[in-house]
């Protein structure tokens, strides 16, 4: 590894730590982002068999802001359960929108990340190709500095598709999964503003 580190020359470090921070956001998303976490089981039910005692208490949502994603959301619609459907609705739906934005955090970067990647390994190969053609001189060529250049040219362009690959196939999927995450928040809010106005029956 060092040894590939060392014949890539100067250039393949930005790339490693592009590789490192993109490998941080990854893990980081993957345990953020995950189903049980953002939109847990159970939760619209356990708030539509309170709501049959009566009004909700400021303590539940607390408690329910403080559980989940997807309880920030439902708790901004019962912090105006009394109001009309369009206030509730317009709450839960500003509320939303900071919800997906913290969501969506960090994901920015690993677009940038997996589009910036093979940039820099095109960098790191014009470098090398500098080296090669500087290996050319009217006595001849040097070898050593000849095959210095050909493999600073040829790791940089492999490291730069081998961080951008895998960066943008979990940019893609972290994407697709916030979409499905905040279409689910969504139905499940949208439910609960049905149930309070008396338009749909709790199940």
């Amino acid at each position: 590894m060092f040894d590939i580190i060392r014949a890539a020359g100067w250039p393949i470090w930005p790339l490693i730590a592009a590789s490192i921070i993109a490998l941080a956001l990854i893990f980081e998303r993957l345990a953020s982002l995950r189903r049980s976490k953002v939109v847990p089981p159970g939760l619209l039910e356990s708030i539509l068999s309170d709501l049959k005692g009566g009004q909700p208490a400021p303590d539940m949502i607390r408690r329910v802001a403080g559980h989940s994603p997807l309880g920030r959301v439902l708790a901004a619609g019962l912090r105006n359960i009394r109001s009309s459907r369009e206030v509730m609705k317009e709450a839960i739906e500003e509320e939303g929108r900071a919800v997906a934005h913290h969501l969506e955090r960090y994901l920015t970067t690993l677009g940038t990340i997996a589009t910036a990647a093979p940039l820099m390994g095109l960098f790191g190969t014009v470098v090398g190709m500098i080296e090669i053609f500087g290996a050319q001189t009217a006595a001849g060529s040097n070898p050593q500095q000849l095959a210095s250049g050909i493999s600073v040219a040829l790791y940089n362009t492999g490291c730069g598709l081998l961080v951008a690959i895998p960066a943008l196939i979990f940019y893609r999927y972290f994407r697709g999964l916030v979409d499905d995450l905040v279409l689910d928040m969504e139905q499940q809010a949208i439910k609960l503003v049905e149930v309070a106005h008396g338009e749909r029956a709790a199940k």
